[in-house]
């Protein structure tokens, strides 16, 4: 299935980045309309590049060698069904820190899964190597934050954004700091600063602080970043971030909470947890301990969970706990104490408080090779 908008660009290198007074408007913001943002590695695709042999292995591949995660088509198709049942427009993008050269690997994969697409972003790995731009090719923060700030100045502005990353690098911390530009809270000073101190290369860091600056105006835009937990990072990392951030073990847990917030319906959650039972293995109780540790950890709420077992039942893959009524409860007390504690530190999940000071500069300490900054 070809995308269904603008075509595939190669990322704009971070010295090419355009003076304020030469960026043109910003886009409009569409209100009947929501966006989704995508990576690609470790987020949709099962990409292995832990060696060096991996790595070589990556530009040879045909789409057909490629390997989604379970569930993950079922769910952007489903997202952009009930957009439009909702009379919303739905945009899907895909941004993505590998060269453009897999391109047409990753469309072949994407039209073989049924998944349409709005554009997708590479890097010009290739440029920096040209270049001799050898911290270039690692550096993925500056890189990710201003192709998203970019992108959503070029447009479509929707009124709402999902985005989805994983705990391989940095998503956590691109996309939260995304959100708070786009809603006010980190200006450009400030985020000039947080990236001066993860030693951000100068031209991204330049590039992104125009981007800030030429905001026209701000609002709560991003309602939920999904992270993805491939590493298996502990969840109770993320904590400093808030519950608008959701780590997810599976899709079935992003799912039940998209579910929760409207964006998702029961069909496509069937679609999900079904593939999780042919592609991954799952049986109805690994299905069901998935929900109750996303109560557990404060981001589904109980009367959720019970509805999402009942689709589930519905379709004949998984059912109530033997003892649900005691489950049930203690899933409560849970739930309660985790709102509670993020009250108190984060504050609410439309506007988390986070202290990018203290994140940012243990994730400094760590070292830039380090999976996820440490938000506890």
């Amino acid at each position: 299935m070809p995308p269904t908008a603008a075509p595939d660009r190669a990322a704009m290198p971070p010295a090419a980045a355009p003076d304020r007074a030469a960026m043109p408007p910003a886009a409009a913001p569409e209100r009947a309309a929501i966006t989704f943002r995508w990576d690609l590695d470790k987020t949709y695709l099962r990409t292995q590049f832990e060696s060096l042999r991996q790595m070589v292995k990556i530009p040879f591949e045909a789409g057909s060698d490629k390997v989604h995660l379970p569930g993950v088509p079922q769910l952007i198709r489903g997202l952009r069904r009930c957009a439009k049942d909702r009379a919303e427009r739905p945009y899907v993008f895909f941004l993505s820190a590998s060269p453009p050269q897999i391109g047409n690997a990753i469309r072949q994969k994407l039209e073989l899964d049924g998944v349409e697409y709005d554009g997708i972003m590479f890097k010009d790995q290739l440029r920096h190597l040209v270049r001799g731009r050898w911290r270039s090719l690692r550096e993925h923060l500056g890189y990710k934050l201003g192709e998203l700030l970019d992108s959503r100045r070029a447009g479509p502005a929707a009124r709402r954004e999902v985005l989805f990353g994983d705990d391989w690098e940095s998503d956590p911390l691109i996309y939260s700091m995304y959100a708070d530009i786009l809603a006010g809270r980190l200006t450009a000073d400030a985020t000039d600063g947080l990236l001066r101190v993860l030693e951000v290369e100068r031209g991204a860091i330049a590039r992104v602080v125009r981007a800030v600056d030429a905001l026209a105006q701000h609002s709560e835009v991003v309602l939920r970043i999904y992270i993805n937990l491939e590493r298996r990072t502990p969840p109770g990392r993320f904590h400093g971030f808030g519950s608008r951030l959701v780590p997810a073990f599976n899709y079935l847990q992003t799912g039940a909470s998209l579910h929760q917030l409207g964006l998702l319906d029961d069909t496509a959650l069937r679609a999900i947890a079904s593939a999780l039972v042919a592609d991954a293995g799952y049986n109805g109780d690994r299905l069901r301990n998935s929900l109750d540790d996303l109560v557990r950890r404060g981001h589904l709420r109980p009367s959720s969970r019970t509805r999402v077992i009942r689709v589930l039942q519905r379709a004949g893959l998984s059912g109530p706990a033997p003892h649900e009524a005691m489950v049930r409860a203690r899933l409560a007390a849970a739930f309660e104490r985790l709102q509670a504690r993020w009250s108190r530190s984060v504050g609410p999940v439309d506007a988390p408080a986070i202290d990018y000071e203290k994140i940012v500069r243990e994730w400094a300490d760590r070292g830039a090779d380090a999976s996820s900054p440490s938000a506890s």
